[in-house]
């Protein structure tokens, strides 16, 4: 526990534990940018490799084709995150990102390949603390893909409670006299497990002769197995959801292995657990958020379109107010994704590895890419629900599930993590406090308890002068413009934050970690004031372009709403005998009336649907990158063909109904009547009905024969047993 609490290092969240966030040092913090060679890789294998890649053809087989096999390798996609004098690219966290998200928007199948060797493969903890001789031997053969790795991490019975895992590995001396382990293990969830060359193990590891000098039962360990040795079990699948990327178990009896393939050596016998959570805590930060960012970007362009290019009443769909609150909800939080994506990168490659922030990042952007999947389904109806090659959903709607399960369980995350471990590494006085009570320090305890007494009564202090003044008597950090006040309301949020959260550890105490739905909302609370932020440095570092103030200021109200309603919540299920009646009650009836944030209005949300439904800089912005095929049957390539003529047949269309409503037309009149009413001319005719041409192809959906579908399914039968049924019943027997 000392251990995932410990792990990484802590960013800008400290800065809202302390009730007093300085945003204007906030919101100077890097923002990344992609090298020249960073873009040139996007550019050129990655725009290949996408190319190369049919994602209705990896479905149907199950798995990538060789070509693209020979693509990753001689590219050396599996080595983006290795340094260059070990054969991989070295790029940046941010470039990675990228990378992992570009490639999601062609095949999320093809994403994970990438992803995760360069993410929770043994690469990274090999560069942490490998032995020279490990990095000699196992780099550049990762970075070539000669060694294809994965992580086994969870069991059976070990899943978030990761420390009572059952694997055991036992050290003993050879009869060539070498030190070695008999390992034993169960594993299962294992991405890449089923095609995996090196297999990074974690076990339970005895030594009960203490021939490493470490005691008999030293802990967690991480080791390099060999697949091919004796004992090994590996190849046998799951099947998540149906998305074809490998992943299963993989199970061992009696391998043995030398102690030289503990990662680190010997030396780091036991540190396994350590080694998982500094991990995890950049993982997080990198893998997970990125491939949710790309399903906001991929949403939004795909939703969008089809909102404007898909007809009813004789309208584009995207025109009507019920459409326009799932539109401006894609476009508002893909451009808050991203904001955080970037800006959680930018905080990696200038060497941080925050564990709260990025836990943070991974929990929320899972969850927001599932709501804004499930929006894009409301828009899209029966074209996101027929599945074929036709169908652009289907796969973001199913990876959105999955999101949320891997690299820690967001209920975990939410309830257990976020507060938890932000409590004991941000707060100034609550892991002195802890270590003084576990030291019997008598002396530190009281000076502490002095300190943060003396801290409580300033936080009330200024929070009762923000209350009063709703946030006014502060400043805003540099922050110009409408964007200020929501500056402003941060730092108040942030004083209310460290007071609630100073109460509580008085009157709550250790007993907090049980109380899994409060920590979930005070993790809400840090949640949305680390997102908010980072839709404010997007926008600061953007250059304040005008054009796209709609959508950081819906990303902002958006975000103090969400803090609205998490402090009332929090207030309203506080049950503490000494603090819990005044925050329940006086309190909490203040934060109504004087609300910390309200829902974007309507007029905003429809300023920012209005980016999505039609062409032009900000709807590429908002999907920068979005992998755009090149195919002319492709169904994007045909929905944004239809997108683009909608678009240049929309004021010839305008003018057509104005003439309608005015009675210079008939209400059935035709083009040909437009044209010589001289409402359009000819080239406004054709444009017009090439866009009808173009709208038909786009909103088909895939339809099979019997045996095509079967095929499908996987299926060898071709007889649809309902329709031969169906035949063969007699109307008598049908009428009874």
């Amino acid at each position: 526990e000392r251990a995932a609490l410990e792990a990484g290092d802590t960013w800008i969240e400290t800065a809202f534990f302390s009730g007093r966030p300085d945003l204007r040092e906030i919101l100077a913090e890097p923002w990344p940018e992609l090298t020249a060679d960073e873009r040139a890789f996007l550019d050129g294998p990655v725009a290949e490799v996408c190319r190369l890649t049919d994602p209705d053809e990896v479905e149907q087989s199950r798995g990538l084709s060789p070509a693209v096999w020979t693509h990753l390798r001689d590219h050396r996609f599996f080595g983006l995150a290795i340094p260059t004098e070990w054969g991989g690219h070295g790029f940046s966290s941010y470039a990675l990102s990228t990378i992992f998200a570009t490639l999601a928007t062609r095949s999320l199948a093809l994403s994970t390949v990438v992803l995760i060797p360069n993410s929770v493969g043994p690469a990274e903890l090999l560069l942490e603390v490998g032995t020279d001789e490990q990095k000699r031997h196992f780099l550049p053969r990762l970075a070539r893909g000669e060694e294809i790795p994965c992580f086994a991490l969870t069991e059976p019975s070990a899943g978030s409670d990761a420390s009572s895992l059952s694997s055991r590995g036992v050290v003993f001396r050879a009869d060539d006299g070498t030190l070695s382990i008999r390992l034993d293990w169960d594993k299962r969830y294992i991405t890449l497990a089923p095609i995996a060359t090196l297999i990074g193990l974690a076990f339970q590891l005895e030594d009960p002769d203490n021939l490493l000098g470490h005691g008999e039962d030293i802990g967690i360990t991480c080791a390099l197995v060999d697949a091919s040795l004796p004992g090994v079990e590996i190849g046998r699948r799951h099947d998540p959801m149906g998305l074809p990327f490998p992943n299963g178990p993989t199970r061992g009896h009696n391998v043995v292995i030398p102690v030289s393939r503990i990662i680190g050596g010997p030396a780091y016998a036991g540190h396994g657990w350590q080694m998982l959570m500094e991990a995890l805590s950049g993982g997080r930060a990198i893998s997970l958020p990125a491939q949710a960012t790309a399903g906001g970007w991929w949403t939004s362009r795909v939703a969008g379109a089809y909102a404007a290019v898909r007809e009813q009443f004789g309208l584009p769909i995207g025109r009507f107010e019920g459409i326009e609150e799932p539109l401006a909800r894609i476009a508002g939080l893909t451009y808050l994704m991203d904001a955080a994506r970037t800006f959680t990168c930018g905080a990696v490659d200038a060497g941080h590895r925050p564990a709260v922030t990025s836990a943070v990042m991974k929990y929320n952007l899972t969850e927001l890419a599932r709501d804004i999947a499930t929006d894009a389904m409301d828009v899209m109806g029966g074209a996101a629900l027929v599945k074929g090659p036709r169908n652009l959903m289907a796969d973001g709607w199913v990876g959105s599930a999955i999101g949320i399960t891997v690299e820690g369980a967001n209920i975990l995350t939410r309830t257990l993590i976020v507060f938890g471990q932000g409590t004991m590494r941000c707060h100034p006085h609550a892991h002195a406090l802890l270590e003084a009570m576990r030291d019997g320090d008598t002396a530190a305890f009281r000076r502490l308890v002095g300190r943060q007494t003396g801290r409580l009564a300033r936080n009330l202090i200024r929070l009762v002068r923000l209350e009063l003044s709703r946030g006014w008597l502060t400043a805003s950090g540099g922050v110009r413009g409408p964007l200020g006040r929501h500056a402003r309301r941060l730092s108040w949020a942030s004083a209310r934050f460290a007071v609630l959260t100073d109460l509580v550890l008085a009157t709550i105490g250790g007993a907090l970690k049980t109380r899994g739905k409060l920590s979930g909302r005070f993790a809400d609370l840090l949640s949305w004031m680390l997102l908010t932020t980072a839709v404010l440095r997007r926008y600061k570092a953007e250059g304040e372009r005008p054009e796209d103030l709609p959508l950081a200021r819906w990303a902002a109200d958006y975000g103090l709403q969400q803090l609205q309603e998490a402090f009332l919540g929090l207030m309203a299920n506080l049950r503490s005998p000494l603090i819990g009646p005044l925050v329940r009650g006086p309190w909490r009836a203040w934060c109504r009336l004087v609300p910390l944030g309200q829902p974007p209005s309507d007029r905003l949300g429809h300023q920012v649907a209005r980016i999505l439904l039609r062409p032009g800089g900000q709807r590429d912005r908002l999907s920068p990158g979005v992998y755009l095929p090149t195919e002319p049957d492709h169904p994007l390539v045909v929905l944004e063909h239809a997108f683009s003529l909608a678009a240049a047949a929309e004021p010839a269309r305008t003018a057509i109904r104005r003439a309608k409503s005015r009675g210079k037309l008939g209400r059935d009149a035709s083009l040909t009547d437009a044209v010589t009413a001289g409402v359009i001319d000819d080239e406004e005719s054709r444009i017009i009905e090439q866009a009808a041409n173009a709208r038909a192809a786009a909103i088909q959906v895939d339809d099979f024969d019997p045996e095509a579908y079967h095929r499908r399914t996987g299926f060898t039968d071709p007889v649809d047993a309902e329709s031969s049924f169906a035949r063969n019943q007699s109307p008598a027997s049908s009428v009874e």
